[in-house]
């Protein structure tokens, strides 16, 4: 049975003081959750990762970051490394988030590139897929996401994917309010694992997909009641201890 995985997405936001506040929040409301449950991880901005990592050293909650470069050293400024975030205690990196395919032109060449640099250091890569509303009303969805999907496969290999999770997240409800029905995230979600099991049926099965898309402590239950739905990757209410946690519970399977 597939374990449902909690991954928050804190983005460009926090100060030293206010992370050090949640985690000591976080780490007080979810005494009650059992590692054996749920897996559970956060994703700082990369100059907090380090502060992040000793602070949850022993806790149930992973660290890991929001980005890598595809290039492991060299004269590429501003970039950071896999190599650099394992050694800081990363165990999960977000590849290929909406907002870095729209605002930075990522590419799912690119996304492939840095899908593999994740998986050389041994860290697990979160491999976000998503379509516009625009894709939606013209009824592109599956076909869209099966070509980000098949863009790192093909690239990657089938069996990487077993060392991976994928996270849908459809672009018009990220940080809109609006939230896909559980009807048509598990389309989605179905859809996905389709596509993994033409190619390999274990690895599809096993595979942890996950939902981002506004999801919240009011319908996070209700998403993860979904046969094909395993947890979420969660942006604005991980920045609440107390929204992250009743997201977390409700994730139990």
């Amino acid at each position: 049975m597939r374990r449902n995985l909690v991954v928050g997405n804190w983005k460009m936001h926090g100060s030293s003081a206010s992370i050090d506040q949640l985690l000591c929040g976080l780490q007080q409301q979810l005494t009650t959750v059992c590692s054996e449950q749920v897996d559970i991880a956060v994703c700082p901005p990369a100059v907090f990762i380090s502060q992040v990592s000793k602070q949850l050293a022993g806790s149930i909650v992973a660290c890991g970051a929001q980005n890598a470069s595809d290039q492991q050293e060299g004269a590429y400024t501003g970039e950071v490394s896999a190599t650099m975030l394992a050694e800081l205690g990363c165990q999960y990196v977000i590849v290929g988030h909406s907002e870095r395919r729209s605002l930075y032109a990522e590419s799912d060449a690119g996304i492939a590139a840095k899908f593999i640099a994740v998986q050389s250091q041994g860290l697990t890569p979160i491999l976000c897929v998503g379509e516009s509303l625009i894709q939606r009303e013209a009824g592109e969805t599956l076909t869209l996401i099966e070509q980000q999907i098949k863009a790192v496969v093909d690239v990657a290999g089938i069996d990487a994917m077993a060392r991976a999770v994928i996270a849908y997240e459809p672009i018009w409800a990220i940080g809109t309010g609006k939230t896909a029905s559980p009807e048509q995230a598990q389309q989605v979600h179905a859809h996905i694992r389709q596509v993994l099991a033409a190619d390999d049926p274990a690895v599809a099965e096993g595979i942890q997909l996950l939902y981002g898309g506004s999801v919240k402590a009011n319908n996070a239950a209700e998403l993860f009641g979904q046969q094909d739905i395993d947890g979420a990757l969660v942006g604005g209410a991980s920045l609440k201890a107390e929204d992250f946690t009743a997201i977390c519970l409700a994730a139990i399977n």
